[in-house]
């Protein structure tokens, strides 16, 4: 064991939950190094002094990992590993004071908009000169491009207003900056993410500007794909297609959360909008781009949903056929309105609406994917697993969708490559093919 306070000072950066965290995380990374602290990401090795966990605090499951994590990280420090431990992030802007009572050997808690403040504890300044700066700590093929904090809407059973305030849109000349920083160190593809994105803009400019942010990024020299996420349903400015459908290096891709299939339950969630909007807007969007694939994500168990409810969202899933469904399980969360509600709904009921859906969209996946046999898709090759190559085409976000398995010589494909490849075969997920090289 070695001693307290002879060790050099080396920060270990921990983050749970999404991309949004991640992109947090980096920025901590980017201005801890940027004052000449020693810092990492995600270390296997057990040589930190400080550790910073960036915790998430969406839903049950997440709070649970998130203070576990820091249980254990609290383990290690009074066992001597390490010296300190800060903790960040959602679970910590939302319960500070419960988790100061409750885990006091954390040195300090931050929230999510107290960089400055966690700095101050490393005696390290936040440098405004490296705004548009960051270090990457995923695959520097593709990157995340985070264009707004924090979101207005009223849903019923989101807390994340709660955790990450009202919303609040990054400058498009510092996002245009952010994005070349990150194609000069090798990214090829970004993704965007916010909250909400399609209310980027309001905020700065007065009006929604998401459109004329991806045309002014699909400018960016060398970005070959550019990838849509998070997209609210209600108010979706239409223009971003005209630049989706004019801008070659913006994907066909949506990702545009829509929670319930049945009006009844969108008005609990306060969703502002209903059933045939909902319909409308997915049938707008293919008239425009009949080749777009949407992706969505969905809820099972609302309080109130009852057996003719999910039958009806079930009927929405069939008559919509998404290319990309997620769903989860309602959570009941304290200090939503949901919250307030009686969690009517059984955890075992629940699950099993999750489970039909998923099986429903199994079937609607196999059956799109079958059509893809014979086609010749530009893929983006993530990893190698074995003897495949796995990639993405231009309908695939990373970590979430369907992958391409390709069989190649290393001699001709690269982690990070793009890459013509024939789909030789289909299963409800994932997609096999052969690589098309030019002689």
């Amino acid at each position: 064991m070695k001693t307290k306070g002879r060790r050099k000072e080396k920060v270990n950066i921990v983050t749970l939950g999404c991309a949004k965290n991640i992109v947090d995380s980096e920025v901590i990374l980017t201005q801890l190094k940027g004052n000449d602290i020693d810092a990492v990401h995600e270390s296997k090795k057990n040589d930190a002094t400080t550790v910073i966990i960036n915790t998430c605090g969406f839903i049950e499951n997440a709070k649970q990992e998130s203070i576990e994590t820091i249980l254990n990280f609290v383990d290690a420090k009074e066992q001597g590993h390490i010296e300190k431990v800060f903790v960040t992030g959602c679970l910590s802007h939302r319960y500070k004071d419960d988790l100061r009572k409750e885990i006091p050997n954390v040195d300090e808690y931050f929230g999510t908009t107290d960089l400055k403040g966690l700095l101050a504890k490393f005696k390290a300044d936040y440098k405004h000169e490296l705004l548009g700066e960051r270090i990457s700590t995923s695959d520097t093929h593709y990157a995340h491009l985070k264009i707004a904090e924090g979101c207005d809407r009223p849903c019923s059973f989101c807390a994340i207003p709660i955790m990450r305030g009202k919303h609040v849109s990054r400058p498009m000349e510092e996002l245009v900056v952010e994005a070349k920083n990150l194609v000069s160190k090798g990214a090829k593809e970004i993704l965007l993410i916010a909250q909400d994105s399609t209310y980027y803009g309001l905020d700065l400019y007065k009006k929604r500007n998401l459109a004329e942010l991806m045309e002014r990024l699909s400018d960016v020299e060398g970005l070959e794909w550019i990838r849509l996420h998070y997209a609210f349903p209600t108010g979706f400015p239409m223009d971003v297609l005209d630049v989706m459908k004019a801008k070659p290096n913006i994907c066909n891709y949506l990702d545009i959360p829509l929670q319930h299939g049945s009006t009844k339950i969108l008005k609990l969630m306060r969703r502002g909008t209903d059933r045939e909007k909902t319909q409308k807007l997915l049938d707008d969007v293919r008239s425009k781009i009949p080749d777009i694939a949407i992706r969505t994500t969905l809820i099972a168990g609302h309080p109130g949903e009852t057996e003719e409810d999910f039958e009806e969202m079930m009927r929405f899933v069939e008559r919509s056929q998404f290319d990309r469904l997620g769903v989860f399980a309602y959570s009941h969360e304290e200090d939503t309105h949901s919250g307030t509600m009686n969690d009517d709904v059984p955890e075992e009921v629940k699950n099993e609406r999750v489970d039909m859906l998923m099986e429903l969209q199994e079937g609607i996946s196999l059956e799109k994917n079958l059509k893809k046999i014979g086609q010749v898709h530009k893929t983006l090759i993530d990893r190698k697993d074995g003897d495949y190559f796995i990639g993405r085409t231009q309908y695939d976000s990373p970590d979430v969708d369907n992958e391409v398995l390709v069989q190649a010589d290393e001699n001709y494909l690269r982690i990070g490559d793009f890459v013509d490849v024939e789909i030789t075969d289909a299963e409800p997920f994932d997609l096999y093919g052969r690589p098309l090289f030019k002689k």
